[in-house]
């Protein structure tokens, strides 16, 4: 058997990081994750190499097992974050520099969405790499078993309770057209400092929630309700510099909104939508967090 060659390993990055990014919340850590992957192969001998039947499995087995790690001591680490943590928005594959770019290597699907992604970080470490194993990338729960190991029926119930809470957070079907409307609809009342049209836009249990890391300012608790975000929402606007735009973009696969600062995007909106009203928005002004988006 030959070693399989550098092209054959490097055309498993892509895999490896989508399903790195869905563990993870974090394309910082997936990167991080990915290169751990790599490094572990490239450690090994040619003969050890030559040895593994299934490159591809091994790197995801190894992959998988790394972002395990990584999501119990992620835990630990956001109990001492300032504020709230939210996952990395993701920009459209438009929106994005050069092609190089590893964001513009994650496939934007409803799993990568942040409303997906906000309920995936309310699970286990073990609850999450099941259900995305299993659920996401298909693979059976035998090998779900061996790569968490845990037995197969454990596994099953794990990606069961997992499946559980995606449904009972999953909102009612609005199209993308709707959705970008609504949104348009937002931005334009937020711009005009329309207050009654906003409110009218929020659910009035709508939360919002804003993620700075210490970084950059913003809200530290959420704000709950609609009438209470809409005010706080004018506040925004009122305080915008004049050099600052907001802009419709796609956030990590569903329309949002971003603010755009001398030239650099400075915050990510990502807005979840139920019975057409807005029912959650994300605020992601962590400049870590927002490495990968440009004016586009």
């Amino acid at each position: 058997m030959t070693t399989p060659g550098l092209d054959a390993i490097l055309s498993e990055r892509r895999q490896l990081l989508n399903l790195a990014y869905r563990l993870l919340g974090s394309l910082a850590e997936a990167e991080d994750a990915v290169q751990e992957t790599c490094t572990r192969w490239y450690a090994m001998s040619p003969q050890q190499q030559a040895a593994i039947e299934s490159p591809g499995a091994w790197l995801t087995t190894v992959a998988s097992r790394i972002c395990l790690n990584m999501l119990g001591s992620a835990r630990a680490r956001r109990e001492t974050y300032v504020g709230e943590w939210l996952p990395e928005p993701l920009p459209g594959h438009t929106d994005s520099g050069a092609a190089a770019d590893p964001a513009d290597r994650i496939t934007l699907d409803e799993s990568v969405n942040l409303a997906f992604l906000v309920v995936l970080e309310a699970m286990t470490p073990a609850e999450r790499v099941a259900f995305i194993l299993h659920d996401v990338f298909r693979y059976s729960f035998a090998e779900v078993a061996e790569i968490v190991g845990r037995t197969p029926a454990a596994c099953r119930q794990l990606a069961s309770s997992a499946r559980r809470r995606i449904r009972a957070a999953q909102p009612s079907a609005t199209t993308a057209t709707q959705q970008a409307g609504i949104i348009r609809d937002f931005k334009q009342a937020w711009e005009a400092k329309d207050i009654d049209t906003l409110i009218g836009l929020l659910d009035p249990d709508a939360v919002a929630v804003g993620d700075g890391g210490g970084l950059a300012t913003t809200f530290l608790d959420p704000i709950e309700g609609g009438e209470q975000i809409a005010h706080a929402w004018i506040e925004i606007a009122r305080r915008r510099s004049d050099d600052m735009t907001f802009l419709e973009r796609t956030v990590s696969g569903t329309p949002g909104v971003v603010a755009e600062q001398n030239g650099v995007i400075v915050t990510v909106f990502a807005f979840e939508i139920t019975d057409e009203k807005i029912k959650r928005i994300w605020v992601v002004r962590n400049p870590e967090k927002l490495r990968h988006w440009t004016t586009g």
